[in-house]
């Protein structure tokens, strides 16, 4: 099969191959998958270049990607839920970096797997698992519901843009950091926008004299502001930011769950939560993703096609 590999770390593109690799194998209680597209993620260019080499164990060539949606064409055995034929998406992040999902072809446990939502085309399903979860999970280790004023940073991003929506949903006021030429489309997604950078605290304030109960971080370096407008009692997250764990926040790292996905594919049928996807790339032209998502500015997902 074809797939994007890197064989050493690299802190740019220049280890990135494309062309022929073993086929996947599927073992139990494994999904054989036929990619029809698979997101970009920033944590896909940080672990090529070995950020995350002292919590995971790398086996090169390996394979990049850990979002995936595409058709079921084979399961492993003592895997019922599954058939081929089955539309589907995953976060299949595993044990190891090795088999990827910028491939034809990826293997991924079951329990990782949700059906694919029908209100969303092949690219947005590959855009929602790994962000999705982690606004997910976020939103819930906040306690997120109607009483709540939550203040979203990077909410235009791929993460953010989903953490409003849920929030939206759950019947939060939801103010979001972005740069005005995003502040239109948050006010599309029911957020109030706000313009990031020197003097956000007190542009916050404005908002909320009284303060944000609760505050979700998906950019980093926000702790000051957070803080800053925090309510009494008020909870916080990030996710590029352990030091919060030091001021009574919580530092998130999503997990693979299936049953957690199947969650948000309810909230996307009953017309709550869409994907924005800025650019599709074939995969033979994955480097051009990855330098696009390195410049930290795209509105949305960036998404690659066999």
């Amino acid at each position: 099969m074809r797939a994007v590999t890197y064989d050493a770390f690299a802190p740019d593109n220049s280890r990135l191959k494309y062309g022929e690799v073993p086929d996947a194998k599927v073992g139990p209680g494994q999904v054989l998958i036929q990619v029809r597209a698979a997101s970009v993620n920033p944590v896909d260019w940080k672990v090529m270049a070995g950020g995350l080499g002292g919590m995971m164990d790398t086996v090169f060539p390996a394979i990049p990607g850990w979002d995936v949606a595409g058709v079921v064409t084979r399961t492993g055995p003592d895997t019922p839920e599954f058939a081929p034929g089955d539309e589907v998406m995953a976060y299949a992040r595993k044990d190891a970096v090795q088999a990827g999902t910028f491939a034809e072809y990826v293997a991924v446990a079951a329990p990782a797997v949700a059906r694919k939502p029908a209100g969303l085309d092949w690219a947005q399903a590959a855009g929602l698992p790994l962000a999705g979860l982690t606004a997910l999970r976020s939103l819930d280790r906040l306690g997120v519901g109607p009483a709540d004023v939550l203040l979203v940073h990077g909410a235009a991003g791929g993460v953010g843009s989903l953490a409003v929506q849920l929030g939206r949903d759950r019947g939060a006021r939801v103010i979001g950091t972005a740069s005005e030429r995003n502040h239109a489309y948050l006010r599309e997604l029911g957020a109030e926008p706000v313009t990031y950078g020197d003097g956000l605290a007190e542009r916050v304030r404005t908002l909320a004299p009284g303060g944000v109960s609760a505050v979700a971080d998906f950019v980093g370096g926000q702790l000051e502001t957070t803080l800053a407008v925090l309510a009494d009692g008020g909870r916080h997250i990030s996710i590029a930011d352990p030091g919060v764990a030091q001021h009574g926040g919580h530092w998130i790292w999503v997990r693979p769950d299936g049953a957690k996905l199947a969650e948000l594919a309810a909230v996307v049928d009953r017309g709550a939560l869409t994907v924005e996807v800025a650019r599709t790339f074939p995969l033979e032209r994955t480097a051009e993703a990855f330098d696009a998502s390195r410049t930290g500015h795209t509105r949305g997902k960036l998404v690659v096609v066999p």
